[in-house]
């Protein structure tokens, strides 16, 4: 991106947004567009409103973006009104959290239509999920000591600005280190919270073949999130690609925020053999990290076509551009 503002810019000052054309191709040594389709705010975990998201990513520069909030849409309208505020297409989706082979599995799912009822009815099934995971991680906190966890956590929660949605394990985290029995976060998800640990409870997500058939049922593309980020083998990453492309999904994430360059060409081979989309995302949670709305590598070469290419999507994003 060129002539970026600094984040700190006063809105009052900024150029308006310009939608450049979006390329149809990976074909050259190309910056990532001014496109971020992977983010997520309050909603779920992340650190900002999605106002306040959406500011910071005018402020970056995107023109385009997806609010993908884990396994809710609940901060969809706000997003949209800001983004309208802002001159920024906004394309509604969400990131759901599902089982693969006993192993958990998140797909985003862009929605240019919104949620309809199968949508919908699964968000709801998600939303029970996660809050029966949440009693289960406070009662194995107290077993750590921490008394009232679950209030303690919502204490967290609220204090972000994230309103009664299920509590996540940042916000146990917090708390644990409100407490004083973890010094900061990184150590709380050592001991206590991260893969393997006390707080490390797995929710009952249901199987790929049927989150797929959600997002395909409300007209939306299924797209599979960090494919490199599981712990697979080259092998197993192409047997989790083609389930999910025999589930329904059409794309996956070919550059989420910074990846090795000869691992992204690697997995550009992977999606062409298949016939698969790619995405692109910065999968940014939170201010003053290594991330940023728009913050990623750039794609290797690679003829594989861009997802904003795809049918149900690029009238999206053209119909946008043309009404601001």
């Amino acid at each position: 991106m060129s002539d970026v503002p600094s984040d700190s810019s006063p809105i009052s000052a900024r150029k308006p947004i310009e939608f450049r054309p979006l390329p149809q191709r990976f074909d050259s040594d190309i910056e990532v567009p001014d496109i971020d389709l992977h983010m997520h705010s309050t909603a779920s975990d992340g650190g900002m409103a999605p106002k306040e998201l959406v500011a910071l990513a005018a402020r970056r520069g995107l023109s385009r973006m997806s609010l993908t909030d884990h396994d809710s849409m609940e901060g969809i309208f706000e997003a949209q009104q800001a983004a309208r505020a802002e001159g920024i297409s906004l394309l509604p989706g969400c990131e759901l959290s599902v089982r693969w082979r006993n192993q958990t599995i998140h797909i985003v799912a862009l929605m240019p239509e919104g949620a309809g009822d199968a949508l919908s009815a699964g968000l709801r099934q998600q939303h029970e999920a996660r809050e029966r995971r949440s009693h289960e991680i406070a009662t194995r906190m107290e077993k750590l000591g921490l008394e009232n966890a679950y209030e303690r956590a919502r204490e967290q929660a609220t204090l972000s600005g994230a309103g009664d949605r299920p509590l996540s394990r940042p916000d146990f985290a917090r708390a644990l280190v409100k407490a004083g029995i973890a010094r900061n976060l990184q150590e709380a998800f050592k001991r206590h919270l991260g893969a393997g640990q006390k707080g490390d409870v797995k929710a009952h997500w249901p199987e790929m073949e049927e989150a797929v058939g959600w997002v395909r049922a409300d007209g939306g593309i299924a797209v599979m999130a960090h494919p490199m980020r599981y712990k697979l083998t080259r092998t197993k990453r192409g047997e989790l690609l083609r389930d999910f492309i025999a589930a329904g999904g059409e794309g996956a994430e070919l550059v989420s925020g910074f990846q090795n360059i000869d691992r992204a060409r690697d997995l550009a081979r992977q999606f062409d053999e298949l016939g698969l989309y790619a995405s692109v995302g910065s999968d940014f949670h939170f201010p003053g990290g290594p991330l940023a709305p728009g913050s990623m590598s750039p794609p290797p070469r690679t003829k594989v076509p861009p997802v904003w290419c795809h049918p149900r999507i690029a009238p999206f994003f053209a119909a946008d551009a043309a009404s601001m």
